[in-house]
C-alpha cells in the first residue's frame, strides 16, 4: 500500500496514512430541497466531471462529496480530503504533490502527497477559495496535465484523480477581485451543486435531530431521547446560522444535558431558545405579549436548571403563578414532579 502524507481529521498534520477508503454513510433528509439535491448527486456521480459545491457554513458540503465518490465508478478506490485552509502555501504544495526527500527544511523522507493517493479515486478539496494564487496555477497544471511533480524533483507522475471541490465564497467575485484564477475556475466548474441551508430545509430539522440523538445513544449505550412537541417547535422556529453542523452540536447538548428519556425545552441552549426572539427583532417582526411571556419562562427554565422554585424566584413571581404559565404555554408535563 501507498505511504502517504495525509491530514488528520480537524487539519492536516502530516500523519502518515493510507487514503480514506469509501464508507457508508447515512444520508438524511425527506425535503424537497434535500431530494432534488440527492436526485442531483446521482446524476453527477456516475461522470468523472469536476464538480464545485458551494454552500453556507456547516451546510454539509463534505457529506455531498462523499456522497458524489460513494455513489460513482471509483468508490472502490480512496476517498482524500484535503482542507485548503489549514496550512500555508509552501507546506500545502508538499502536501497536495508530495516531496523528495530534502527538498526542505524537514523533509526526512519522500511522500507522495494527496493527489497520488488518491489516484483511480476522488480528491475532495475543502475551501477551494483559501488556496494562494501561485497555488492555484499549479493546482490547474495539474488538472491539464493529469501528472503532479513532487516538491524539489523533475519527474511527472501520471495520476487519474476525480477532483471535488468546495466553497462558501463567491468565486466569481474573487475572479473579479483578482483573488482567483479564471482558468482555473473554469477548469473546475463543470458542474456547480448548491446544498441547500438548513433553514430551507425545515421538514428535515426533526428528522436529523432523532437521527444524532441516536447516535448519542449508540455511543454511551443509552436509550435514544425523544423530544417533547413544544421542544420540536422550537427547533423549527430557529433560524440555524450554523447549519447542519450546530443541529448536531445542539442535539449532543441536548442529550448531554437532559435529566430524562425526555428532552425538554429547557434541555437546549439558549442560543436557540431565544433564537427566535432575536431573528423577529432583527427583522423589525412584532411578536405578542403572549410569546414574550413564554420565551422568559423557557429560558428561566433553563437557566434554573428546571427546578420550580428557582425558576419562579428568577421570574420573581410564586410558584403557583408558575404552575399557570407551565400550563398555558404547554410546557414541560414532568414539570410538577421535577426537583423543587
Amino acid at each position: 500500500m501507498k505511504s502517504v502524507m495525509k491530514e488528520e481529521r480537524m487539519g492536516m498534520g502530516g500523519a502518515q496514512s493510507a487514503p480514506e477508503m469509501a464508507k457508508p454513510i447515512k444520508f438524511v433528509g425527506r425535503s424537497g430541497a434535500f431530494r432534488s439535491l440527492s436526485e442531483t448527486i446521482e446524476m453527477v456521480a456516475q461522470r468523472n466531471s469536476s464538480v464545485i459545491i458551494s454552500g453556507e457554513t456547516g451546510t454539509g458540503k463534505e457529506m455531498v462529496a462523499r456522497q458524489i465518490h460513494e455513489r460513482s465508478l471509483r468508490a472502490r478506490e480512496g476517498f482524500v480530503p484535503v482542507d485548503c485552509t489549514a496550512l500555508n502555501g509552501n507546506l500545502l504544495e508538499s502536501q497536495l504533490f508530495g516531496h523528495v526527500k530534502g527538498s526542505f527544511t524537514g523533509a526526512i523522507s519522500d511522500t507522495v502527497g494527496f493527489f497520488r493517493a488518491a489516484d483511480g479515486g476522488t480528491i475532495f478539496l475543502d475551501e477551494i477559495g483559501e488556496l494562494e494564487l501561485d497555488l492555484q496555477a499549479k493546482l490547474l497544471r495539474v488538472l491539464q496535465e493529469s501528472s503532479v511533480t513532487p516538491v524539489g524533483s523533475t519527474k511527472s507522475y501520471p495520476v487519474d484523480v476525480r477532483v471535488v471541490c468546495a466553497t462558501n465564497r463567491d468565486l466569481k467575485q474573487m475572479i473579479h477581485e483578482g483573488k482567483f484564477r479564471a482558468d482555473l475556475y473554469f477548469r473546475l466548474n463543470i458542474v456547480t451543486l448548491e446544498v441547500p441551508a438548513l433553514r430551507e430545509r425545515n421538514d428535515d430539522i426533526i428528522l436529523l435531530v432523532n437521527h444524532f440523538l441516536k447516535k448519542q445513544a449508540d455511543l454511551y449505550d443509552e436509550p435514544v431521547k425523544s423530544l417533547l412537541p413544544e421542544t420540536e417547535q422550537i427547533l423549527r422556529q430557529y433560524n440555524w446560522p450554523g447549519n447542519v453542523r450546530e443541529l448536531a452540536n445542539v442535539s449532543e447538548h441536548a442529550h448531554i444535558t437532559s435529566r430524562s428519556n425526555v428532552i425538554t425545552p429547557s434541555d437546549l441552549p439558549s442560543d436557540v431558545l431565544t433564537g427566535d426572539l432575536v431573528q423577529a427583532m432583527k427583522q423589525d417582526e412584532f411578536m405578542s405579549f403572549r410569546q414574550l411571556q413564554r420565551q422568559l419562562v423557557i429560558r428561566a427554565m433553563q437557566k434554573a436548571n428546571g427546578r420550580k422554585m428557582a425558576t419562579a424566584k428568577l421570574l420573581e413571581i410564586d410558584h403557583r403563578k408558575l404552575d399557570r404559565l407551565v400550563e398555558q404555554f404547554e410546557l414541560s408535563p414532568g414539570w410538577r414532579q421535577q426537583a423543587i
